[in-house]
Formats: structure tokens, C-alpha cells, sequence
């Protein structure tokens, strides 16, 4: 069965705060989704979906609606990671479509500033298959781009000026969202000039670490019918999850090289049609990659793509992540799928800053990457239209 036209998204929130000492992840999950229902025009009372990741505490899912006091009658804990949401909201239009809610609750929270967690911390998935092979290198995250900023350098020539380009547009746009981390704009040369992370990875090449959150709401046309907002009609989706596959692998290759065609073809779209997009950026060749892979350049020719301010509304070809992205604005509990969709419903919706929204918006795409492309990693990709 098809999602196409199925569902809408009627409403979105991102949390204002960059750091909250102050209060618990569970109170973050709360405050976004009840901005979302009050951006939707709806209640609590009125959710009967609710969707989640690993980012939720306690039981996720069943800790939350009891802390919400929802009252469901389906729930989905789907985990990829920071590409976890645009999954839940392609399978919160899949739950609407055959009848098992009517709104759905998408949420995101969590407190990485707070905590002082971040991208140089080797991380303990546990008992996963690869942790006895894989920590004791003690992997960071900035060194599992790295090693695909590296190999995409020496595959296709990309230089370290090409993929600054995507932190300077970013950049561009954060400066007119008074919430961003970072609200300076920057050159190509500060973006090489900064210290080294993880070579050829600097530190303007990397991400925000921020706390906060984010919420979606998905209702299905009836519903839709008797709301006031912008109707913003899910047109097509796709997921893959991309993994080492015993060392046969490309480490310049996506998962969105399979969740965007699939995205595509159910929407009955192209990459040319798209005028706006949202794309998850943990790092500047995160996002190199995945307009690749995506079809919007061919395969090498990212680097080309992305240089000149190409992705700048207004100036490029294609805008991209106009409130700043993951590289300026915001990478609430270091997942930053949420903050794609809501930051392509508000271009669809005519919402985003008068100095960066996209004339006659009426296609955006939305990416998210959990994991990390060197090693394993999941992706999904949601295109929306405005009706």
C-alpha cells in the first residue's frame, strides 16, 4: 500500500532551548509535543498513535505515554537512530492509512550538552555483534565520517575547501535564527583554518552538541479537513538500513542511495522537482554524500555540487537546512532527523525566515542518517508537499 497523500503533517515544535540543566528528558518529550498539538490546533486528548526512539527514558514508548497520559491505541518504537523520525513518520501515515490511529505524536528530546556528551566520546552500544571487534579501537563518532571524508578525498579528489562549503551555507541561514548555536557567518577559509578533528574532518566541519528536542504531528485527511494549518501532504517515503556487510562495502555510499529512490518513486517525483531540502547534516560530508546519493549530482561530482554557495537560499540551486541545520542551529539528544521535517514543513508552509524562505515552496525533501557512514548506519527519506 501506498503513503502517497494518505497523511499529512499538522503539526510541528522545536524546542527553543540549546541547553536545559534544569530539566529532565522526560519534561523535554512533554514540552515538544505539546507545542506540536498546539501548532496542529489539537489536545492530548485527540492523540491515539504515538511514536518514539531510543532517545525517550524508561520503558520509551510505555514510560511516556504514561507520563503524557495519552491514551493509544498503537505505539512504535522504531530505533535507527537520528534517522529514526522520518521513519516513525512514514509509518505513522502506513498507521493512519489502514485504520490504526487517527493522530499520531512523533517526539524527540534530549540533554548531550547538559551531559557533556558528544562526538569524541567512544561509545558502548553494549552486547551488540560488532562491540567485541570494534572497541576495543575505541571508535569515536567524528572518526567514522572521518574515514569516509577520506576515502571520498582520495576516490573523487573532493577537497577540504569543497566540503566547507556546506558549513558556510549553513551559516548563511543560521544567522537569521536568533535559537541557533552558532549565529556567526563563516568562510570557506575559517572552515579549514579550524583545529583538526579526525583528519580530514575539522572542527567547523562538525556538528552542534545541543539539548532540546522536537515534535510532529500526523493526522490523516479527515482529520486535516478541520484543522487551519497549511496542508502539508506526505507525497513519499523510503527507508534502508546500510551495514559493513563483512568489509564488502563503499565507504563513500549511503543508505540513501536506496531509501531515495524509494522515496522518489512512491511520490512520483524527481530530484529536479524538489525545491527545498533538509539534509541530515552530523558533518559536512554527511551531507556530501547523501545529495549523491540522492541524485541530485552524480556519484564524485558532490564536492562540484555543494562549492560556491550552491546550497544558499536565494543564491544556490538547491536550498538546504535554512535554520541552520545540525552544523549551526540545533542536534537535539545528537539525532537531527527531527529538526529536517520540521524545518522543511515550515518552508512548505511559507513559515521560515523572510531572508531564507524558498519562493513558491511547494516540494521539500527530508533525510535523515542514524549511525555513522563509515560503519553502520540507517537511512530514511520523507518528501512532503504542499497541497
Amino acid at each position: 500500500m501506498s503513503i502517497k497523500g494518505k497523511a499529512y503533517i499538522a503539526g510541528v515544535y522545536e524546542h527553543p532551548t540549546r541547553k536545559a540543566p534544569d530539566k529532565t528528558v522526560a519534561q523535554l518529550h512533554a514540552e515538544v509535543a505539546r507545542g506540536a498539538l498546539k501548532d496542529a490546533g489539537l489536545t492530548k486528548d485527540d492523540v491515539d498513535g504515538y511514536f518514539c526512539a531510543g532517545d525517550a527514558p524508561g520503558l520509551g514508548g510505555f514510560s511516556m505515554a504514561e507520563y503524557m497520559g495519552l491514551k493509544l491505541r498503537h505505539i512504535d518504537t522504531t530505533e535507527t537512530g537520528g534517522s529514526a523520525y522520518l521513519v516513525h513518520v512514514s509509518h505513522a501515515a502506513q498507521a493512519i492509512a489502514t485504520g490504526k490511529c487517527s493522530v499520531a505524536l512523533v517526539t524527540l528530546a534530549g540533554r548531550p550538552r547538559s551531559e557533556r556528551a558528544g562526538g569524541l566520546l567512544s561509545i558502548n552500544f553494549g552486547p551488540a555483534p560488532d562491540a567485541p571487534f570494534e572497541l576495543p579501537f575505541a571508535p569515536v563518532t567524528a572518526n567514522r565520517y572521518g574515514v569516509s571524508a577520506m576515502r571520498h578525498m582520495y576516490q573523487y579528489r573532493t577537497t577540504s575547501e569543497q566540503l566547507a562549503w556546506v558549513k558556510v551555507a549553513a551559516s548563511h541561514h543560521a544567522q537569521y535564527n536568533p535559537n541557533a548555536v552558532l549565529q556567526d557567518v563563516v568562510t570557506v577559509e575559517d572552515v579549514v583554518n579550524s583545529p583538526m578533528i579526525s583528519d580530514p574532518l575539522h572542527r567547523l566541519d562538525c556538528c552542534v552538541v545541543s539539548d532540546g528536542g522536537g515534535a510532529v504531528i500526523v493526522v490523516g485527511p479527515e482529520v486535516m479537513k478541520s484543522l487551519k494549518k497549511p496542508r502539508v501532504k506526505i507525497m513519499g517515503a523510503g527507508e534502508f538500513p546500510k551495514h559493513l556487510n563483512g568489509g564488502k562495502m563503499d565507504l563513500t555510499v549511503s543508505g540513501a542511495a536506496w531509501s531515495g529512490p524509494t522515496a522518489f518513486t512512491e511520490a512520483g517525483v524527481k530530484p529536479s522537482d524538489i525545491k527545498y531540502a533538509s539534509i541530515y547534516d552530523s558533518f559536512t560530508i554527511t551531507v556530501l554524500i547523501t545529495l549523491e546519493d540522492l541524485g541530485f549530482c552524480k556519484k564524485g561530482e558532490g564536492g562540484k555540487f555543494v562549492a560556491d554557495g550552491n546550497l544558499i537560499s536565494g543564491i544556490g540551486k538547491l536550498p538546504f537546512n535554512t535554520d541552520g541545520g545540525g552544523l549551526c542551529n540545533n542536534h537535539p539528544a545528537d539525532r537531527g532527523g527531527m529538526t529536517k521535517i520540521i524545518e522543511a514543513v515550515r518552508q512548505l508552509r511559507g513559515e521560515a525566515h523572510p531572508k531564507v524562505q524558498v519562493k513558491n515552496c511547494d516540494l521539500a525533501l527530508a533525510h535523515g542518517t542514524g549511525g555513522s557512514l563509515g560503519t553502520r548506519h540507517g537511512s530514511a527519506t520523507l518528501i512532503m508537499e504542499r497541497e
